[in-house]
């Protein structure tokens, strides 16, 4: 069996496109819809029961994304654990052969996760961004020590993933950070010796486009987290993370001049300057009056 975990609040349409898009998949084996639903107000739970999904209900105050995570995995009954986003959806019918694969044919596998593309109408930073992170070309990644730790070798999205039951019940989610538990997941699978495999073709469409305010909330969030995800290498993770934000700054404008889109640089500008500013608030939030950090951050019950 294989079991698919869904947090979902007030999924509406796009939950019901991701359902349906899941019961579509070509794959050998008995397919398990898990859904962990924190309150949602619209007909979130009724769809995903109809669709024969197992729902578990939370309150909202409950949420966290490692605990709901970790809720739906502890009571799936799969071999195999696959993670998606409400909002996300498997761009083809062998979305689940492909990301399941490299967990098949190699014992060493902790993780594999997949492309996410674009929805169609995302901005051109969101098409950019994503392509930056994850792009057409399939990699492994593993460590042998912590200074090797970066966003580069512990990239791993729980929006589109998946792992060996065994190894979830080694290494659940982390429920004490208000996000990046996917990527601290992955810092103690890889220093276990473990390979994360990223698969390219085992794509989804999911995107945000994100207002400057939301955009400065999630990465504040993100920074607050990364000591314990893509900084916890110390000095060489930090300088990794530099250097690839002047890369990314480069590459972005570049390719919104090449690709006719130059109209977009004063935006993408501001709006890259903004993701940088939360990052680097999230990542000294320790020196924040605790009313600051709720804020600032795009989940203020956590910090409560």
């Amino acid at each position: 069996m294989i079991s698919v975990i869904i947090p979902v609040k007030n999924g509406g349409a796009d939950l019901t496109r991701c359902l349906d898009a899941i019961r579509s998949q070509h794959v050998d084996g008995e397919i398990e819809i898990v859904v962990v639903d924190s309150g949602s107000s619209d007909d979130s739970v009724a769809n995903a029961r109809a669709r024969g999904a197992v729902v578990h209900e939370i309150p909202p105050a409950a949420f966290s994304h490692g605990a709901s995570r970790n809720l739906g995995a502890r009571s799936a009954g799969g071999e195999f654990l696959v993670f998606i986003s409400q909002d996300a959806y498997p761009v083809a019918d062998d979305w689940l052969k492909r990301l399941l694969a490299p967990m098949r044919s190699g014992a060493r596998v902790g993780g594999v996760y997949g492309r996410q593309l674009a929805h169609a109408g995302a901005s051109p930073p969101e098409i950019y961004f994503l392509n930056f992170l994850y792009g057409s070309e399939p990699r492994r990644q593993r460590v042998q020590r912590a200074d090797q730790l970066s966003m580069e070798t512990t990239l791993f999205s729980n929006v589109n993933a998946a792992m060996p039951k065994p190894i979830f019940e080694r290494f659940p989610f982390v429920e004490d950070i208000v996000m990046s538990e996917d990527q601290e997941w992955s810092r103690r699978v890889l220093l276990a010796g473990f390979e994360i495999e990223y698969e390219p073709a085992a794509a989804v469409r999911h995107s945000h486009n994100y207002t400057l305010t939301a955009a400065f909330r999630r990465f504040f969030d993100s920074g607050a987290s990364a000591s314990r995800a893509y900084l916890a290498g110390g000095r060489e993770s930090s300088n990794v993370l530099r250097r690839a934000a002047i890369d990314y700054a480069r590459g972005e404008f570049r390719w919104l001049r090449r690709t006719g889109q130059a109209r977009w640089i004063p935006y993408a500008a501001l709006y890259e300057a903004t993701k940088m500013a939360g990052l680097i608030a999230g990542a000294n939030h320790e020196h924040l009056p605790l009313q600051t950090k709720r804020r600032l951050s795009a989940l203020p019950s956590f910090w409560e």
